[in-house]
């Protein structure tokens, strides 16, 4: 069995936008092409509803199809859906259903609904564990307001419950002790913009959000810096920084999708609540993304 085979979110994994038509509705066939496109520019698989997904204002049919249909475009092994829930029934409901589509491995949210004690994070974890599939912890305090510090991931990992964790708290001296606390549970770079600060620190991963628009150097970017080449990576890290912040932002997914817009793909508009991007934020965006566009990073 191959490394990816058995570890399925090493590599980039690309949190995927999800294409909706003027009316609002999603549009599978675009979803799939994108899918298959950014395999095609050397990403190596693909994570639905995550929250750059807008899994959160998706039909509980949208969301299944969503997963069926990147399967059915790039295989199961390249696909780790995000399976969040309020509830853990329904997270492990998720999770099942990523099994029977062909997933290797999900991705899970910490109970996000009200600010969950270390118990209810446990017990999370260990009923949608129970559905079968490898876990990968999403850490992202600052939108859960739950904090997965490493010693609660490590406890996770001592008890078999994630495999992964993917880290976007930001910050990165917590890489050298997640390693020290949990040696065999892999570091994921869970936000764009400390990319090259994880990928030294020995992360195994990126769920990453830029690379909707720009697959090919983002690829670029992390394998010269997983491999330390720091002479390849430092500068393309600074030529994409501009965008990658994005992501860290609560605009990311109208900025990815402006991006994906401007460099010829289709990013389209978002679900409420969210809003279009402010006049100054696009002309921002666009002025960053044209700037890449203009350095031959598309």
């Amino acid at each position: 069995m191959s490394e990816a085979q058995h570890r399925p979110w090493r590599g980039i994994l690309v949190a995927t936008a999800l294409p909706l038509r003027a009316d609002l509705s999603v549009d599978h066939d675009r979803y799939a092409e994108h899918c298959a496109w950014l395999v095609a520019n050397g990403c190596d698989g693909v994570v639905p509803n995550g929250s750059l997904g807008e899994y959160q204002v998706l039909t509980p049919e949208e969301r299944a199809r969503v997963v069926e249909t990147a399967v059915a475009a790039v295989g199961g092994e390249r696909v780790m859906p995000g399976v969040a829930a309020y509830g853990s029934a329904e997270a492990r409901r998720w999770a099942e259903q990523a099994g029977e589509a062909g997933c290797a491995a999900v991705m899970l949210l910490p109970p996000n609904a009200y600010r969950a004690d270390e118990r209810s994070v446990l017990a999370h974890y260990a009923e949608v564990a129970k559905a079968g599939l490898p876990v990968v912890a999403y850490n992202n305090p600052i939108d859960t307001k739950v904090d997965l510090v490493p010693e609660l991931l490590a406890r996770l990992h001592g008890e078999g419950l994630v495999q992964a964790v993917k880290e976007f708290s930001g910050d990165v001296r917590r890489a050298y002790r997640i390693a020290e606390l949990a040696p065999e549970l892999d570091l994921l770079i869970g936000a764009d913009d400390v990319l090259l600060e994880l990928a030294v620190a020995g992360a195994k991963g990126w769920v990453a959000g830029y690379p909707n628009a720009f697959p090919r150097a983002s690829a670029e970017l992390y394998r010269a810096a997983v491999a330390g080449d720091l002479t390849t990576a430092l500068p393309l890290y600074r030529q994409l920084h501009p965008l990658l912040r994005w992501d860290s932002k609560v605009e990311f997914v109208q900025a990815i999708k402006l991006s994906m817009d401007v460099v010829g793909r289709y990013g389209g508009p978002v679900r409420p609540p969210r809003v279009p991007l402010l006049p100054e934020q696009e002309a921002a965006v666009r002025a960053a993304t044209e700037k890449a566009v203009a350095a031959g990073l598309a």
